[in-house]
Order: C-alpha cells, then sequence, then structure tokens
C-alpha cells in the first residue's frame, strides 16, 4: 500500500519537551525532579496532563499561567537543541523520497511560530492552537486529513501518545507509526492496544523512510 504523506506530532516526537517542563517547574518554583515525579505519576494513571499543575496550585489556570509567562519574558523558547538528533534527518529523507511531510500537534499558536523559524524540511506546520482544536477530537485530524494531498490510508500519522494520536488516528482512517520516546511512548510500548493498532512501533524516527518505501 502507497504512503503519499506522513504528518509527525509535535511534542516528545520531533521536539523534546525537557526544557518546557522545566519552565514551568521553575515558574511555580518546585524542584524540577518533584515537577517529574508528579508528571511520571498522572501519565501512569493515563490522565491529562494538565492536572499536575493542580497538585501544586489547587485551581491552576494554565492558559492564564502562559500569558503571565510571556509578558514576564519567561514564555515558550525552542531551538535547534531542543530537536531530537533524528527529527530533521528523518523529515529529509522522507521529502527526498517524493513523500509530502506534515508537522501537526498539542501545541500553543506561539510555539508553531517559534517551530516555523527553525525552517523544518516539512510542507506543513500547525498546533492545536492555530487550528482551534487538539488532539484527540476528531476534528484534529480532519484537519490533517483536508491538508494531506492523498487519501486518509495513503497517509501516515506519527506520535508518541496511545490515546491522543494513535487511537484517534486510527480511528479517522490513517495508518500510524507508534514512537517509543518519551513518557507516554515507553510507558504504553507493549500496550495491547498498541500492539493492535500500530501499522509500525519505532523506536526511531529513522526507521521509518525504510519501513514506508518496504511498505
Amino acid at each position: 500500500m502507497t504512503v503519499r504523506a506522513v504528518v509527525f506530532d509535535i511534542g516528545e516526537t520531533l521536539l523534546d519537551d525537557s526544557r518546557e517542563f522545566g519552565a514551568w517547574a521553575d515558574w511555580l518554583n518546585v524542584p524540577r525532579h518533584t515537577f517529574a515525579a508528579v508528571l511520571g505519576a498522572v501519565t501512569a494513571e493515563g490522565r491529562d496532563v494538565g492536572e499536575v499543575f493542580q497538585y501544586f496550585v489547587p485551581g491552576f489556570d494554565v492558559d492564564a499561567e502562559r500569558r503571565r509567562r510571556e509578558d514576564t519574558g519567561a514564555g515558550e523558547r525552542y531551538g535547534e537543541d531542543d530537536l531530537y538528533p533524528d527529527a530533521r534527518p528523518a523529515l529529509a529523507s522522507l521529502r527526498q523520497m517524493g513523500v509530502w511531510v506534515g508537522v501537526a500537534g498539542n501545541q500553543t499558536a506561539r510555539a508553531g511560530q517559534i517551530l516555523r523559524g527553525l525552517n523544518l524540511p516539512a510542507d506543513l506546520l500547525a498546533t492545536s492552537g492555530e487550528w482551534g482544536v487538539a488532539k484527540p477530537d476528531p476534528a484534529f485530524f480532519a484537519r490533517v486529513i483536508g491538508a494531506a494531498p492523498a487519501e486518509p490510508h495513503e497517509t501516515v500519522y506519527v506520535g508518541d501518545h496511545r490515546d491522543n494520536d494513535l487511537v484517534p488516528a486510527k480511528a479517522a482512517g490513517l495508518r500510524a507509526a507508534y514512537l517509543r520516546r518519551g513518557p507516554w511512548g515507553h510507558l504504553w510500548a507493549d500496550d495491547p492496544k498498541v500492539r493492535e493498532l500500530a501499522d509500525w512501533r519505532i523506536g526511531s524516527l529513522t526507521e521509518l523512510p525504510a519501513l514506508i518505501q518496504a511498505s
């Protein structure tokens, strides 16, 4: 079956989230290892990452605090060093094969602006903040399908999260590659649902071009 388009998640797929999680810990005046431990516990229970903040500041408003961070000059900051080493080579290899490459994930509109400044080898870069809809909402994947110049069964979505990436992508008729990376990617790497639904399970993005070429 021919693959004509590949769309990548952003956080913990292309982008190492360590800097942003660390920035939140600093903003909350919480030791980074403490923030990371609570994040791990919330992740292991399959709960939304936004719940982490409630343990430290009950009623914490993430959007409002994000704006405050921006106003004080402590907002999101991403650079080349925040990309995983295999991100740029994998995207470039796919484009060289003639595959349309998209990047779309649950990130803010500001993150989208910053990431476009990195000039990734991609035909599309979009975020949930820009689209006004976030994963796992089926409307997010409808936007992915509408953007890609291919049929859903010719399009692969690549991500590290079982419930936000793999399950809704397959429900939308896309093919899916599950990446064993980051907290969620490792937690669910051998999950029965992941084994059942994923077209491919990979440990590095550089595995993708050969797998897709052979499909």
